[in-house]
């Protein structure tokens, strides 16, 4: 395995994409963040799929982390979709393999949408603690937090660690915050935001705009996908109840799900070395058959 390197992609608007690779030489799989994250989200677990033989593509998604903030202000969660889309034919001409995809939340809904779109896009689809049917309060909550500070910001960066901590009980604080760091950026009056455009949340084509719609039209197409798809859930998620994982499963041909426990929505994070083992599972198992 090389060491991760950094390298730009374009998404659907010709919005810029900041991506790293982690190449083990092998099947290309595209990882993809949820709202209000970055691609540093998979580090561990794309070092992981490296060493075993894989090419791991992290990508910061329009308007997060270091790639471009659009100037349309476009961040449906049809304009994700479309991104993957594109991301999606990219990393199949540089490596002449179409990718599997692993996406949470945000990106596991851009990455089910683009499928519904085009069938012969992805190999291989892993969902990160997210269905197209989503327990509402759970999504207010966690649009609750995202928003909370997202102008005023943070002195420092001890500050943010307080913050999340008190929104992630259940998480032990990390040693480091050179994790967080990257997750922030340090504006020119010295406090430290959120790194993703405000507009997502807030702008007149936010992340919440056409979403309903969205997903009644994903939930009618489940039946139809044929590609192999793995639902990974925390027990304790705020957003996908066991029996929206029952469902989606009952609905869609090839799919399997597993639960990690001492996990909620931010599973990766919560219990990475359980979720790592599973995503490795399935893709080892899928590309040797």
């Amino acid at each position: 395995m090389t060491a991760p390197r950094s390298f730009p992609l374009e998404g659907a608007e010709g919005n810029r994409l900041e991506a790293t690779l982690w190449d083990g030489y092998g099947h290309p799989v595209i990882f993809l963040h949820g709202g209000g994250q970055t691609r540093h989200a998979w580090d561990a677990t794309a070092r992981r799929v490296a060493e075993h033989g894989m090419r791991a593509i992290a990508v910061d998604q329009r308007g997060h982390g270091e790639s471009a903030w659009v100037a349309s202000g476009n961040y449906t969660f049809a304009h994700f979709a479309e991104d993957v889309a594109v991301i999606t034919r990219q990393v199949h001409d540089m490596f002449q393999a179409r990718p599997s995809a692993v996406g949470a939340s945000l990106g596991g809904l851009a990455s089910l949408a683009a499928q519904t779109r085009d069938p012969d896009l992805l190999e291989s689809l892993v969902l990160v603690d997210i269905t197209p049917r989503m327990d509402p309060e759970g999504v207010a909550r966690i649009q609750g937090f995202m928003g909370a500070r997202m102008e005023e910001g943070f002195a420092t960066l001890e500050e943010a660690a307080e913050a999340i901590a008190a929104y992630l009980p259940h998480r032990r604080k990390p040693r480091s915050l050179d994790g967080l760091r990257k997750n922030l950026r340090l504006g020119d009056d010295g406090r430290y935001r959120w790194h993703w455009d405000p507009a997502f949340i807030k702008g007149p084509r936010n992340v919440n705009e056409g979403a309903d719609a969205l997903m009644r039209d994903l939930i009618d197409a489940l039946p139809d996908l044929r590609l192999p798809v793995l639902l990974v859930r925390g027990v304790q998620s705020e957003l996908v109840h066991e029996d929206y994982a029952r469902e989606f499963v009952e609905r869609t041909p090839s799919a399997s799900y597993v639960d990690v426990r001492g996990a909620g929505h931010m599973v990766a994070g919560d219990r990475n070395d359980v979720f790592s083992r599973a995503v490795l599972d399935f893709l080892t198992g899928k590309m040797a058959a």
